[in-house]
């Protein structure tokens, strides 16, 4: 599979296009209206935690855990994605190192959509993307998406990479 990187590079050598482009010309912002929701929140000792719906289970609140959060209840309310198909920092093998993918949602007992969130300081660059296709190496999805809960990017990666401007929807 080609990588998108990959594809940047080759754009930029102008391998297979007529004009220069950049990284830039490979992302598209998905709009993302994430919905209302009231979390539930804890003070444990001297940090808070948070309750997630999909693990069922307490976690620390951080502030890539909160884009994490926000970003499940998007794909649960809004995207109608069932809670039953999506694993949350689902641990996998990346060259012989155990990693933990953010957001792994299957479809038809088939991993299909991996979501590498970053907290909302951190900016959307190569190397958040770079971290994604690493899992991805593994999983081999058709879907890839990064966020930092301000930005969304995203691809469809087969046959072809081409930048998303909407979540796909479940079951299509």
């Amino acid at each position: 599979m080609a990588f998108i990187v990959n594809n940047v590079r080759q754009f930029q050598k102008n391998k297979f296009c007529k004009y220069s482009c950049s990284w830039a010309y490979f992302r598209k912002v998905i709009a993302v209206a994430y919905p209302s929701y009231e979390f539930k929140i804890r003070q444990q000792g001297a940090s808070q935690q948070i309750f997630d719906v999909v693990r069922k289970r307490w976690v620390a609140l951080t502030p890539e855990e909160w884009v994490r959060q926000n970003m499940l209840q998007y794909l649960l309310q809004v995207m109608a994605y069932p809670s039953s198909w999506v694993a949350v920092e689902k641990s996998i093998v990346v060259n012989q190192q155990q990693r933990r993918c953010d957001i792994l949602v299957y479809q038809h007992n088939q991993p299909w959509l991996i979501i590498e969130c970053k907290a909302m300081d951190v900016p959307l660059h190569e190397q958040v993307l770079q971290q994604a296709l690493q899992y991805n190496s593994t999983l081999a999805v058709p879907f890839l998406v990064i966020t930092n809960g301000s930005y969304t990017y995203g691809w469809k990666l087969q046959p072809t990479v081409v930048a998303l401007t909407a979540f796909p929807p479940y079951g299509k």
